[in-house]
């Protein structure tokens, strides 16, 4: 049985710096937006739709150096990102093989798993969706894990903390856990989760740990 973990907002409490980041970029551009309102609105989302999203409402584009500031100012905060409660802990109870399916780029993706310890927990196996097909809410980075370890997605359980990763999970045939334990967690998260096809949600990691063992059982 192959697990997948999302990386942001289930392995590491980066979710939050992510939106504060945008949330404080915006307001200068005088879109007045909340922490909270960025992260109900565009949680799992790559940056390219954010900033789609972004320019709907705001009726023109975004600055064309605004993609360049948002990396610039989200790696100065990544220096502090901190893994998820639990997680080593969640690692070393499960057995088999797992990795890691993400909207995030490779260089961001082992820029916050080794500032966290967990890049060598997980590396080779660690796939960016925009890099092998389309990003989630499509199925194809699960479906490339999949194909890379030989498992059918029938044979897959992931883990993911937004609806957009969950739908993509759902899609590919795979059964999903929600994960709500992250900085960034807002009432209604969990129906969102549920809503979007999770077939249980939990809020810490030693939970997932038991679903993921009965579910393997």
């Amino acid at each position: 049985m192959l697990i997948i973990f999302d990386c942001d907002g289930v392995l590491i409490d980066s979710e939050i710096l992510a939106a504060g980041v945008h949330a404080d970029l915006l307001t200068e551009m005088g879109l007045a937006i909340t922490q909270e309102e960025v992260i109900t609105r565009f949680t799992g989302l790559t940056h390219e739709q954010i900033s789609t999203l972004l320019a709907q409402q705001l009726g023109r584009p975004l600055p064309e150096d605004y993609r360049q500031r948002t990396l610039v100012e989200l790696d100065r905060r990544m220096e502090g990102v901190k893994p998820i409660a639990g997680v080593h802990a969640m690692l070393d109870q499960l057995t088999g093989p797992r990795c890691v399916c993400s909207n995030s780029s490779s260089a961001r993706l082992q820029l916050s798993l080794t500032a966290t310890g967990l890049w060598e927990r997980l590396a080779p196996h660690i796939f960016s969706a925009p890099e092998v097909g389309r990003s989630k809410p499509a199925p194809d980075v699960y479906l490339h894990a999949a194909k890379a370890f030989g498992v059918s997605p029938a044979k897959t359980l992931v883990v993911e903390d937004s609806a957009h990763g969950v739908s993509g999970a759902v899609a590919a045939g795979m059964r999903v856990i929600g994960f709500t334990g992250g900085g960034h967690t807002w009432p209604g998260h969990a129906e969102t989760l549920k809503q979007a096809g999770a077939l249980q949600v939990h809020a810490r990691l030693p939970d997932v740990a038991q679903a993921l063992q009965a579910l393997q059982a």
